[in-house]
């Protein structure tokens, strides 16, 4: 996969530029960008940003973010801030020290508006995987949910949302680029892929859904609150 160094200094107008996609990057109104270290959160802005216990930094223009820097910092701070007069610059600098990961995945729904949703690590999830050499994001975000599900999948919809999280791998730490897609699917029985970790598939109501991610990761969350946003 291309190193995000390559991908990301050729892109500060905020897209991913592989060869074969242009995508976004979750990038806010504002230019915020945000990275998440499993339940905490590494912020770059241009504003000050009231978060209750943060670790603030405001690196100067040329200064670069140490990655060994800011992943000390979250083993004391649920929430680091880097407030710049540039945070794509100082995104791009961070992000090149990581392994760069491309994945996708999705919400998909039935006819009756429920959701697949899947159980992992003790938390509920959304089924998503790595994009393979050469595949698209839409096919790749079908394949992972039939895979790790079983769901027959229809049509794939619009482009929800994209998110970046971090994870050290043995000793490896890498970047996540995940796009999330709203993908119609066929009622049917669901079968979890016991081998990727998932103990439970189930198809979820609408009106349940809360109250499942009231413990999934932050990425999750925006998911479906950009799928309910229509």
């Amino acid at each position: 996969m291309t190193a995000p160094h390559d991908i990301l200094t050729q892109q500060r107008d905020g897209r991913v530029a592989t060869p074969e996609c242009n995508m976004p990057l979750p990038v806010e109104a504002d230019g915020t960008i945000r990275v998440s270290f499993a339940d905490k959160e590494v912020i770059f802005t241009q504003h000050d940003i009231s978060i209750t216990g943060a670790c603030e930094l405001r690196p100067s223009a040329d200064e670069s973010i140490s990655r060994a820097k800011i992943t000390t910092f979250l083993l004391n701070y649920n929430n680091v801030v880097i407030i710049s007069p540039n945070p794509m610059q100082h995104f791009v600098d961070f992000a090149s020290q990581f392994v760069w990961v491309e994945a996708a995945g999705g919400i998909a729904v039935d006819g009756e508006g429920r959701v697949v949703m899947i159980r992992r690590n003790e938390r509920w999830d959304l089924p998503k995987g790595h994009r393979e050499c050469g595949e698209d994001f839409e096919t790749c975000a079908m394949r992972e949910a039939e895979e790790e599900t079983g769901v027959k999948i229809k049509h794939i919809g619009r482009l929800l949302t994209t998110t970046l999280h971090c994870y050290n791998l043995y000793g490896k730490w890498e970047m996540k680029y995940t796009a999330w897609y709203a993908m119609d699917a066929e009622s049917c029985d669901l079968t979890p892929q016991s081998e990727e970790g998932i103990v439970q598939a189930e198809w979820v109501k609408a009106e349940d859904v809360a109250n499942r991610i009231k413990n999934s990761f932050s990425t999750i969350k925006k998911v479906f609150a950009a799928f309910y946003d229509k």
